[in-house]
């Protein structure tokens, strides 16, 4: 099982995608994107150390000159400038110079942070994705957006730096927990909604085959994620337009995952997220009702949250003034106008945020 695609940047060819079984293929994989008198600095967490640091350590050995691994406290709450530095620190003291490139083994948080610091070490230096999460590899390990949390924003800080390889070992997948694997499931619920409504009734039809995770559905399903995202960044790299549409139910999950003191996973937020999003794009008339309830229900048997106990609804709205996404003043809101189709909105007014986050708000039946 392998599939591969090359992501193209100004329309020449960038990195390619590998998306795989095992770590076999990696160092051929690094050697075509790098020389072999290079280091490299396996940058991971105290998650998937564990688990992989050494069997990817092994895999490097006959590819690079030296291989040093670099791990930091895993969870989002680490996401920040201070343990930039202390990578920043290692790669000193290592003697890191700029032939010398990064590798990011691990989730989203690995990713950005390996991303940012071999975006700003020696004012630039390479790196390769070595993704091990499905939230990771079929969203955040493609595009080339880095960065890391400030004061518990996310993301606010960072940088566009492309990466040069993503390896995905799509065998990683078997070791994440329940909660973290259906956490990436809300990233390729969203490239259906905005991009692909036959993706979106295919996953549907493959519900059972998904949550098995049977490795072919899985190949197929990754695949076709990562076609979507590429297409997207490939026409608007700097998310100057349409690149934009993948935030699609990013400004209200967002907010609430800074207001749940990041306790909720990502994924989860941006479930809720795009709950919420399509909630407003039925209430502006954009999608019938029955469209916006079977959105919200086709959430539930993935195993993500369509409500939440206590939302502080004044409180959520407010953290959508932090977003980054912000432009003059007005948030740029993505909707849809079919399953399928989205579109950037900015005439979204708080009291319709606050209605969303208000139908997300837990409602006992009883």
């Amino acid at each position: 099982m392998k599939e591969k695609l090359t992501v193209s940047c100004e329309g020449k060819p960038c990195y390619d995608i590998v998306l795989t079984i095992g770590f076999e293929e990696l160092a051929g994989a690094a050697l075509s994107v790098s020389a072999p008198e290079r280091k490299i600095c396996i940058v991971t967490d105290t998650n998937v150390a564990p688990l992989y640091a050494a069997q990817v350590k092994e895999a490097f050995s006959s590819a690079f000159a030296q291989v040093e691994v670099f791990e930091f406290p895993a969870g989002e709450e680490n996401k920040t400038l201070a343990n930039i530095q202390t990578l920043y620190a290692f790669l000193i003291e290592h003697h890191f110079d700029r032939k010398d490139m990064l590798a990011a083994l691990g989730g989203g948080v690995v990713g950005d942070m390996t991303g940012f610091a071999a975006a700003t070490y020696l004012r630039g230096i390479d790196f390769i994705q070595i993704p091990t999460t499905l939230l990771a590899q079929v969203d955040s390990s493609i595009g080339g957006k880095t960065g890391v949390d400030f004061d518990s924003y996310k993301n606010m800080v960072g940088a566009f730096h492309m990466p040069k390889l993503v390896y995905m070992n799509l065998d990683t997948l078997q070791t994440l927990d329940a909660r973290q694997y259906y956490s990436g499931f809300a990233e390729i619920m969203k490239h259906g909604l905005i991009k692909d409504a036959k993706y979106y009734e295919w996953l549907i039809s493959n519900m059972y085959e998904i949550c098995e995770r049977d490795p072919e559905t899985l190949l197929s399903m990754i695949k076709r994620s990562c076609e979507i995202k590429k297409a997207v960044v490939e026409n608007d790299p700097t998310e100057q337009g349409e690149r934009a549409l993948l935030n699609f139910g990013h400004t209200i999950g967002h907010a609430i995952e800074k207001s749940s003191g990041f306790q909720m996973l990502h994924g989860e937020c941006v479930a809720l997220g795009c709950v919420a999003a399509a909630y407003i794009s039925w209430k502006k008339e954009l999608i019938e009702m029955e469209e916006y309830y079977e959105i919200r229900d086709m959430f539930v048997p993935f195993n993500l949250p369509i409500s939440a106990d206590d939302l502080d609804v004044a409180k959520i709205v407010a953290l959508t003034k932090s977003d980054k996404k912000m432009r003059g003043g007005k948030i740029r809101f993505v909707l849809l106008d079919r399953i399928g189709h989205a579109r950037i909105d900015d005439t979204v007014t708080d009291e319709e945020m606050t209605a969303a986050i208000e139908e997300l708000n837990f409602k006992d039946e009883d």
